[in-house]
């Protein structure tokens, strides 16, 4: 599998770092992510660390065929301009192709409360098929710290993205 996984905006950045640090080694992993998350990840192996600026990489194109791509920060910023196809970096480009491509595509929205504004724009993606999935607290997985929290929310985009995992109780 052939993962582009973005990290957009500060606000939650660390769920986007443990959303990469939990998948399978064996998934090939194009990560997008801003310069401060560079230094952590480039040590990780089997990442390619790419340049949001440079739209001329190979995930840029339909051609590639990536299976899917998550965006865990996404900004509301990043999420308007998906909503009316603005192209204009790597991370825009490339959930713009996973569109056209009828790839999936699950973007995790940060901001709260969200305006009207927001939730035109999320329901405009989900209706092109694009998964929207905030992280959002969960109760009945025998949840106990702030880290099983978390790993709850990374294994419901895992499920939604079709990723084997164990990191969370299911529902029994």
């Amino acid at each position: 599998m052939k993962l582009i996984i973005a990290i957009s905006g500060a606000s939650g950045a660390s769920l986007g770092l443990k959303f990469i640090k939990y998948l399978p080694k064996e998934i090939k992993k194009f990560v997008i992510l801003t310069d401060s998350a560079k230094v952590v990840l480039q040590k990780e192996e089997n990442l390619n660390i790419l340049e949001d600026s440079d739209i001329s990489e190979s995930i840029a194109s339909g051609s590639f065929k990536a299976n899917a791509m998550a965006i865990i920060p996404c900004s509301m910023n990043t999420l308007a301009k998906i909503s009316v196809a603005i192209a204009d970096n790597l991370t825009t480009r490339s959930a713009s192709v996973m569109i056209k491509e009828k790839q999936k595509l699950l973007i995790a929205p940060r901001e709260m409360p969200l305006s009207s504004i927001h939730i035109e724009n999320m329901l405009k993606l989900s209706n092109l098929g694009v998964i929207i999935s905030p992280p959002m607290l969960g109760y009945y997985a025998d949840i106990k710290t702030l880290d099983d929290m978390e790993k709850f929310i990374i294994g419901k985009w895992y499920d939604s993205l079709n990723i084997e995992h164990n990191l969370f109780k299911r529902w029994e």
